[in-house]
């Protein structure tokens, strides 16, 4: 009995390490700041370097999937050293760059380096959640608050090295080498737990919120011809475009309502925190009031998000604008909160893995339209037209999320 309790003991600690892995993958979130020595050194414009950004979120989604077909097979240690090595060739190769084509920096940070934390990501949260059937909301609002937290620790910290005689090739390489190290320790240091522990398990759950049909486990086929797939798929895409466009310009923006240099890279690493925050706060609001209502109050929170936003910008309020960024990463972080709750609720945990994966894909096609918002900002010059296009996407996701029904 000692020992099981010991082995159970252990899941904190797992938790801690998980939460340190999380750290150094989310080095992608601070895209804004790494970005920026790459623009002075080649001329790369705005749309470019977005680009580079909504490949590498697309990566991180096909990695996701290939994180979990490799665990399978190989283990979470292999998966995570692979991450590693992946991980670790992306910012390397990347540092490496000269008199290259932006097309090089798409293959080299946009597919490398977004696939092996994609597959890191998947791994992590797959490993350090099984030990925790009772705590799901928790331990996932912890790993998420450590790979949110990193655009603040990790994104100041390459803004120094940059300004510092290091530069930007050797903070590039610095870097690599530190997700290569902290993952594949993680990767030895992580374990899944044996059958012999006896883990807690969840309460049942008294909400009154719940949505009444038929429950039944659907395919991801099946999932794929229901129309409610597609209202939600859209609905939490054009949620998630807010985010992801504000965090491949976030630093600018700031920049842009007079804001001290380093308080802009400091809101950086404040909006990621806020979107792991979000994550924890939709979670604890999904079990008071379902899942249905709790999609309303994320759509609501993304409007006001770029509604406060918009007008930060137009009145040129700094004060503002931080409150904008702030509620702009708690809505993105509440996308894969609800993304989750609309899956298992609606097609059933049977083929959840598997389902939860295609729904994933919200995040590429969120980037995308972050792409599509950086060229509006290149072409106008300003922010009003860009999140006047975002804020009018959040009321056609709400208009999708009013009519979804039961499968």
């Amino acid at each position: 009995m000692n020992q099981i309790n010991q082995k159970l003991s252990c899941r904190w600690g797992y938790m801690a390490v998980g939460v340190v892995a999380m750290l150094f993958a989310g080095v992608l979130y601070a895209w804004s700041i790494l970005k920026s020595p790459l623009s002075a050194e080649f001329g790369w414009g705005t749309s470019e370097l977005a680009l580079n950004f909504t490949l590498a979120m697309t990566f991180f989604c096909i990695g996701g999937l290939l994180g979990a077909r490799l665990s399978g097979r190989a283990g979470h240690r292999g998966a995570l050293i692979t991450a590693g090595v992946l991980s670790a060739a992306g910012f390397l190769l990347t540092a490496a760059l000269k008199h290259a084509s932006v097309v090089v920096l798409y293959l080299t940070y946009g597919v490398l380096a977004g696939l092996g934390i994609g597959i890191a990501y998947n791994v992590v949260i797959a490993t350090v959640s099984a030990w925790f059937p009772d705590k799901k909301g928790l331990c996932s609002g912890c790993l998420m608050m450590g790979f949110g937290a990193s655009a603040l620790v990790l994104g100041n910290m390459a803004d120094a090295m940059f300004k510092s005689m290091l530069g930007w090739r050797v903070t590039y390489i610095v870097l690599g080498v530190a997700i290569f190290i902290v993952l594949v320790l993680a990767g030895f240091l992580l374990k899944k737990p044996g059958e012999d522990v006896v883990l807690p398990q969840p309460k049942a759950s008294k909400t009154t919120n719940a949505e009444v049909f038929e429950r039944k486990d659907y395919t991801s086929i099946e999932m794929l011809l229901r129309p409610s797939f597609w209202m939600a798929f859209l609905c939490i895409s054009f949620l998630a475009a807010v985010g992801s466009s504000v965090i491949s310009f976030a630093k600018d923006l700031a920049l842009s309502v007079n804001a001290p240099e380093a308080l802009a890279v400091s809101l950086v690493g404040v909006l990621s925190v806020c979107n792991g925050f979000g994550r924890i706060l939709m979670g604890a609001v999904f079990d008071g009031i379902g899942r249905r209502n709790t999609m309303l109050c994320a759509n609501i929170l993304t409007i006001l998000a770029a509604g406060v936003t918009l007008f930060a910008v137009w009145v040129n309020s700094l004060w503002l604008c931080i409150v904008g960024l702030c509620l702009t990463g708690m809505s993105y972080g509440a996308c894969p909160t609800i993304t989750a709750a609309f899956t298992s609720s609606f097609f059933g945990m049977k083929h959840f893995s598997d389902n939860m994966a295609l729904m994933t894909f919200t995040v590429m096609v969120g980037s995308l339209i972050a792409t599509a918002s950086n060229r509006v900002l290149e072409v106008t010059g300003g922010y009003i037209a860009t999140f006047f296009m975002l804020l009018m996407l959040t009321f056609v996701a709400l208009m999708l999320n009013l009519f979804i029904r039961k499968p």
